[in-house]
């Protein structure tokens, strides 16, 4: 049965971006940049109710009081696509970094585009990746929101965390709050496979790290913190969700935490 709502949901997932891009194109290219957001958190909003809907899989976030206003750096776990998506309708103008590629494609790209996203060629340094810094900065400025993903790419539920020291590079020149985000997603949308498990996702939004501090400092206080907000949501979601699989990972990691 979770197979079957899987394949279901899967192809509901891709027809709803599809038609939804079509049928509000031209709402969305004649409203103001901003009103117009409300456009990708329509979809995600979409998202979020078809996996209950049909996968039986629902949601908590909490913390939602540690979000501060105005700009900020948004920095949660990444392990899956769901977390891509899902905190869209709680920020209030965010903005990605995201890879020039994205841009290219017909439709999606002009979506992006619209929103200003800030592309990055990853093989570009010096003045490429100046001006990319300059402009996030100009963004975050009249007030958005970067959502930046600390270890860079999908992680699976209880691996060895890989933290990249970019995100220290970022707290340091833009001068922002960081805002650290757990979840334990990657045990209902698992990275690279198309099952979707019902349950409780559980996502917790931690108080944020304050600028100012040596970016050695920073990086280590980000990374334990994290850590182990992350362990105790773990915990929690396995005691939620029993007979919840559970990839390799999560399993090593469960009987480290909680040793026989």
């Amino acid at each position: 049965m979770v197979a079957i709502r899987s394949v279901i949901f899967n192809i509901l997932f891709y027809l709803s971006l599809i038609i939804q891009m079509l049928v509000f194109t031209p709402v969305y290219f004649l409203l103001p940049r901003k009103k117009a957001y409300f456009i990708p958190k329509f979809w995600a909003r979409t998202n979020l109710w078809l996996m209950r809907v049909i996968c039986g899989t629902t949601f908590e976030i909490e913390g939602l009081e540690n979000l501060p206003k105005g700009s900020f750096i948004f920095s949660p776990k990444h392990q899956s696509f769901w977390d891509t998506f899902a905190f869209l309708p709680y920020l209030d103008d965010p903005i990605y970094i995201l890879k020039r590629e994205l841009l290219w494609i017909p439709v999606f790209g002009w979506y992006v585009a619209k929103q200003r996203m800030i592309p990055v060629n990853r093989a570009a340094k010096g003045k490429a990746m100046t001006d990319v810094m300059r402009r996030t900065l100009d963004e975050m400025k009249v007030g958005r929101q970067l959502i930046i993903y600390p270890e860079g790419t999908r992680r699976p539920p209880g691996a060895e965390p890989l933290y990249k020291y970019g995100i220290a590079r970022l707290y340091r020149d833009l001068n922002m709050p960081v805002v650290p985000v757990v979840h334990q997603a990657g045990l209902f949308w698992p990275r690279r496979k198309s099952i979707r498990n019902p349950g409780v996702i559980k996502a917790r939004i931690l108080p944020a790290i304050e600028p100012g501090l040596e970016t050695d400092v920073f990086y280590n206080m980000l990374v334990k913190t994290m850590e182990e907000a992350s362990d105790k949501i773990l915990l929690e979601t396995i005691d939620t969700n029993p007979g919840l699989p559970l990839p390799q990972t999560a399993r090593e990691r469960l009987a480290v935490l909680r040793p026989a």
